[in-house]
């Protein structure tokens, strides 16, 4: 079937599609979907993660559908292996080098491999791609270079806000993972809000499913875990605010530790100084390189979760914890209102006394802690990876119809 006949066919098929039940995966005509695969192929957090699942959660909501995943280079790892296992997911490496591949030559290959669509999941698309026949979507995660250029190079903040803005003028359609990235994205580039659609993230189906407690018992053990802890997910570095953290659990409740999991950059030598300031050094635990296996089971025996950061994209570790079951705190200024719910509890990134006094009256209180639970799990539902999955699909049908 030519292009044509097929987009004919996808435009009277997914009438009114919004407004009925009609199942987008019993449509009978085969796609063929092009991806910026270089963090697929190669990250194992992140927004590898993120390419992952979404492209994996496609193949298996439509499968007659053939996703095509174009990166420069392919990580050998477990999570990146079994990934491309996948019967209609295929690595496509470059034929003739890999110099400016992703953002021209690529089209060479797009083209031959007959992709109708083509989607930028993080930031860029190739730079020609407007002039040819392939429509293009762009995923557009975080404006924070440009919102706290602080913490960017200079270099690198001028490169992504070139690649970013480019993208977005040039693409047929702009994802926002979020409300506030939306909006950032018409503050900052001038886009016309009807080219920005807003389709939230999921979270891995892992942390979905509750662990035996066999299983759970031994994660404790391999890394050592307290009984009762608090857990923060995420790169240690200035915007994510572990210090505040540091900070409040001089007055937290001493029978709880506060466990960490995530990079670490120059920053944690500043928590470091913190953390010996304040006498905590036998409160908190460092884990580095955990295994993404294991992560579900880390969060589902915390007490809490606390994710202060000064400013996200989204903030896919909170819906993690919510999936997880546990009590969330969060910072407000950003989105992460958007991603907690109404049920999370959120304070001001500065305000030490206000983190302290959240975390103690979470952990104070089983009413609350269960309240805060259910609900939680409530609302993180609206991220389940199916309805994100179909909403997506119809993006991709509404561009090519």
């Amino acid at each position: 079937m030519k292009a044509e006949s097929k987009i004919k066919s996808l435009e009277a098929e997914s009438t009114g599609l919004e407004q009925s039940s009609f199942s987008l995966s019993a449509l009978s005509f085969e796609l063929k979907i092009g991806y910026d695969g270089k963090r697929a192929a190669n990250n194992l957090t992140g927004l590898g993660n993120y390419s992952r699942s979404l492209i994996e959660a496609l193949a298996n909501e439509f499968p007659k559908n053939q996703y095509f995943v174009y990166s420069p280079k392919v990580k050998s790892a477990k999570q990146i292996d079994t990934f491309f296992k996948q019967e209609n997911i295929h690595l496509k490496l470059p034929l003739q080098g890999s110099f400016l591949w992703r953002s021209l030559n690529i089209l060479k290959d797009l083209k031959r491999d007959e992709v109708l669509l083509y989607h930028g999941l993080s930031h860029e698309i190739p730079i020609l791609i407007q002039h040819t026949n392939i429509k293009s979507v762009v995923t557009i995660h975080d404006l924070i270079f440009l919102r706290f250029p602080k913490y960017h190079k200079f270099i690198d903040r001028n490169l992504y806000e070139w690649k970013s803005k480019s993208a977005c003028q040039r693409a047929d359609k702009i994802i926002a993972i979020s409300k506030k990235t939306k909006a950032d994205i018409i503050e900052f580039y001038n886009i016309n809000p009807d080219k920005i659609e807003v389709i939230y993230q999921s979270c891995d189906d892992s942390f979905k499913t509750a662990f035996d407690k066999s299983v759970l018992d031994k994660i404790l053990i391999k890394y050592n875990l307290p009984e009762k802890y608090i857990l923060n997910v995420g790169t240690v570095e200035e915007r994510k605010n572990l210090k505040l953290i540091v900070q409040a659990l001089k007055t937290v409740n001493e029978d709880y530790k506060l466990v960490v999991i995530g990079k670490q950059t120059p920053y944690f030598k500043t928590v470091e100084q913190e953390i010996e300031k304040l006498g905590l050094k036998n409160r908190i635990i460092f884990l580095k390189n955990i295994p993404f296996t294991d992560l579900p089971g880390i969060y589902q025996q915390a007490s809490v979760f606390v994710y202060p950061s000064f400013y996200e994209g989204f903030g896919i570790p909170i819906i993690e914890a919510l999936y997880s079951g546990i009590p969330t705190i969060a910072a407000t200024g950003s989105c992460l209102e958007e991603a907690g719910g109404p049920d999370s509890i959120y304070v001001s990134p500065t305000d030490i006394e206000g983190l302290s006094s959240a975390i103690n009256k979470v952990l104070n209180s089983a009413n609350l802690q269960e309240d805060m639970k259910r609900k939680g799990l409530e609302f993180v539902q609206k991220f389940n990876s199916p309805l994100v999955t179909k909403q997506l699909m119809n993006c991709y049908i509404n561009i090519l119809s």
